[in-house]
């Protein structure tokens, strides 16, 4: 059953990457009093965005399975975070763009990527 998990999430892993990717824009997009968030919590905002791109980020890095290219997804990821905080200023009007989101998009990035290489080299220890 396992091996059967792991071969699925193998073979899926860009279409994964590409649906949460997909998730983060229309999230990033949707007017924020649409989506309803139970929990109080001063800068849960900064939270949720170093959480998502830091998911994004793991997600790309699995689907291309090479430690060595990280840039091939750091950069775009991060270019993507700060293309998405134009886009909130200038297509919603429930939105602003935010410098301190894209520092949060940013440090959910780099815990993506040392998450990532941990793991990388856990597995490769094994092998």
């Amino acid at each position: 059953m396992q091996k059967h998990i792991k071969s699925l999430l193998e073979r899926n892993a860009y279409v994964i990457a590409v649906f949460i990717t997909l998730a983060i824009a229309y999230l990033s997009l949707t007017n924020p009093s649409n989506i309803a968030i139970p929990i109080k919590v001063k800068n849960l905002d900064k939270f949720l965005h170093a959480s998502a791109y830091g998911v994004l980020t793991l997600s790309w890095l699995f689907a291309l399975r090479n430690y060595k290219k990280y840039q091939l997804v750091i950069i775009p990821i991060f270019l993507y975070g700060i293309l998405m905080e134009f886009l909130q200023g200038w297509l919603t009007i429930n939105r602003e763009k935010d410098i301190f989101d894209v520092l949060a998009n940013s440090t959910g990035i780099l815990l993506g990527m040392l998450i990532f290489t941990r793991i990388y080299k856990v597995v490769q220890k094994k092998l």
